[in-house]
């Protein structure tokens, strides 16, 4: 199914069918552009339909030009944009649907759910491969070069063989390879996930997308939201993992169901050679 298939035919009416209207009960995700919501196509593909909320700043001839470009962009590490429709104001975005959702589910909701499902340290290796491999494409092989400018674990996808996706790029910013920066006249991204120079030079670099992933990195070590007030008062996951690695105890930091699975056995090596880097980067 390509974007040009689906922009042919009715596609707000068979999207409005799949989902019942858009109805709670298909509604699986909310984020700052807009809702996300499971629908079953009549050929029994199983998509993922987000419906944007309408921004005014961009208009329909730079919409249909960034689809022309993103629809372009592969990489399996990417979630996969199957289509896009704009009718009137509506702008919906048809994408591949994963099986296991976000990382911030894997992590966060299923918790409190009997879904609850551990990630092992296998998995959790394999996740940030897979993470690391879909922004490198995006800084550096694809043209024009993307910064993503809102990297967190909503923002990584899973699919049936938990191999990571990055979700979202089209929201982000398409840049010339001699660029080094993207200005912006309002602060993008997640607290807890935005480097601290943003919140000065309002200057969103690559290196920036690199600072949140490591973020995602440490939440996937860990296991708590980053901007969490519960957890962490006045600071984030990690103002709190510094003060640990000051006090020496930097295996604080780390999940306490990942530390039981790993403690005595092969991957416990591994372990302490991923905290001594962050501990040097701290």
């Amino acid at each position: 199914m390509s974007s040009h298939s689906i922009c042919q035919f009715d596609c707000q009416y068979v999207l409005i069918e799949a989902t019942n209207g858009f109805s709670a009960a298909s509604l699986i995700g909310c984020g700052g552009f807009g809702e996300v919501f499971k629908a079953t196509l009549k050929d029994g593909t199983c998509v993922a339909i987000k419906k944007l909320i309408r921004l005014s700043c961009q208009g329909d001839r730079e919409f249909m030009a960034e689809m022309e470009t993103l629809e372009k962009i592969k990489h399996k590490n990417l979630v996969p944009l199957l289509g896009y429709c704009k009718v009137g104001e509506e702008r919906l975005l048809v994408y591949e649907y994963m099986k296991y959702e976000s990382l911030e589910e894997m992590l966060h909701r299923r918790i409190k759910t009997c879904k609850r499902r551990i990630l092992t340290w296998e998995e959790r290796k394999k996740i940030a491969r897979g993470f690391a491999k879909g922004l490198c494409f995006l800084h550096h092989n694809c043209i024009p070069h993307i910064i993503h400018k809102d990297m967190k674990s909503s923002n990584v996808l899973l699919d049936n063989e938990m191999e990571s996706r990055v979700l979202d790029f089209r929201m982000a910013r398409l840049i010339s390879a001699l660029d080094t920066h993207l200005s912006v006249s309002t602060l993008v991204g997640t607290p807890g996930y935005v480097p601290p120079e943003y919140y000065q030079s309002f200057r969103c670099t690559a290196k920036g997308d690199v600072y949140s992933f490591g973020v995602v990195m440490l939440e996937l070590l860990n296991g708590k939201r980053p901007g969490d007030k519960e957890d962490f008062g006045d600071t984030n996951l990690v103002g709190w993992a510094k003060i640990k690695v000051r006090e020496g105890k930097q295996m604080e930091v780390i999940n306490a169901d990942l530390l039981l699975e790993i403690q005595g056995g092969t991957n416990e090596a591994e372990l302490k050679e991923v905290i001594g880097t962050y501990r040097q980067l701290i």
